[in-house]
């Protein structure tokens, strides 16, 4: 099974709208990095690493524009670029990442035409996507030992092939038992507001035929206490030096949880999520989102008018609820602080 979120065709770039999943398969095409900013704000494309890579093309996108003109003007437009995409989504460090990498290849090929520089950035768009399914493949081989045969896992929002250039982060280490043969079946938190777990991670898992079983966010704690739960494994949208992680609002109650009933919380993510300029998960910005989301479920209002809504996107999960960071350069484990920073500089 191979999903493709993100695809660069005919100098566009086309991302599979992942707010109309799982009732239509449509590509958005994004013909200006404008579109491509709009498409990751709106929640067209999400997912750390997806949202990096996207960056990345809608860079390359922005670029193809500028009209041959000289560097000092080439420049300002490159940055005008480069802010937009960044206003986009404060909390995935991977859209800063791969912004900076962008930034630093210009910086290194200024001397050539625009071109040459428009062409290179491309190539490394599309490199940054192959690198990106090739390192959920490792964390994927990486996880997968957590995994007993038989075993049932719970994960929260959507850290599969949708979230990334085409694999996956936590469903990458699921995708990875099965591939060694080992039985596995999903618990999916459906994930509210924005339904990722119910909408795109059912969907993934019933593509690639892995048993999946949709819960509310509300019986979780439930299913642990009933002793259906062997494991949780989650994604990041950031990770702070001390081992903090920042994921889709709701992980941090399952890991509470999973700490009282004695279960396995492990977090995977590549180590472009890491940001070791973040001391703790204190310092992490989280999103605020339209009101909307909570408000309205498919244009339907579910909330009277006039009541007052709060709706962060993200929160931190402590590390000291966390049993293991899995990355595509190996297992992080405790004490976080240390072991990260070591890994980094290896």
């Amino acid at each position: 099974m191979t999903i493709r979120p993100l695809q660069w065709k005919n100098d566009r770039v086309f991302l599979l709208d992942q707010r109309i999943l799982p009732e239509k398969e449509l590509y958005l095409e994004c013909r200006t990095y404008h579109d491509v900013a709009q498409a990751i704000k709106k929640m067209v494309v999400r997912g750390a690493p997806a949202v990096g890579v996207a960056a990345a093309m809608g860079i390359a996108l922005g670029v193809q524009a500028i009209p041959e003109k000289n560097k000092k003007e080439f420049l300002t437009q490159f940055d005008k670029i480069c802010n937009t995409i960044a206003a986009t989504r404060p909390t995935a460090v991977n859209l800063f990442w791969a912004i900076e990498r962008m930034k630093k290849l210009v910086f290194q090929i200024l001397h050539s035409s625009l071109k040459v520089l428009s062409f290179l950035l491309k190539k490394e768009a599309l490199k940054i996507l192959k690198e990106d399914i090739e390192s959920n493949k490792r964390m994927g081989k990486y996880g997968s030992k957590f995994i007993k045969n038989g075993a049932t896992i719970l994960t929260h929002c959507n850290a599969g092939a949708l979230a990334t250039g085409g694999y996956g982060t936590a469903l990458g280490v699921i995708r990875a038992a099965k591939a060694q043969g080992k039985k596995v079946q999903v618990i999916a938190d459906e994930t509210r507001p924005f339904l990722q777990g119910a909408r795109l991670t059912a969907w993934e898992l019933k593509k690639d035929r892995i048993p999946v079983t949709v819960i509310t966010d509300s019986m979780a704690a439930f299913m642990m206490q009933q002793k259906r739960i062997d494991a949780i494994i989650v994604g990041a949208d950031r990770i702070a030096a001390n081992g903090d992680v920042a994921n889709k609002i709701g992980t941090y109650a399952l890991a509470i949880l999973a700490k009282e009933h004695n279960i396995p919380f492990y977090v995977a993510a590549p180590f472009s999520t890491i940001d070791l300029k973040i001391k703790t998960g204190k310092e992490i910005p989280i999103e605020e989102r339209d009101t909307e989301e909570v408000s309205h479920i498919r244009g339907n209002r579910m909330v009277p008018r006039g009541v007052s809504i709060w709706n962060p996107a993200f929160d931190v999960t402590p590390n000291r609820f966390i049993a293991a960071i899995i990355t595509d350069y190996g297992v992080v484990k405790k004490p976080f602080q240390k072991n990260l920073k070591k890994s980094i500089q290896k």
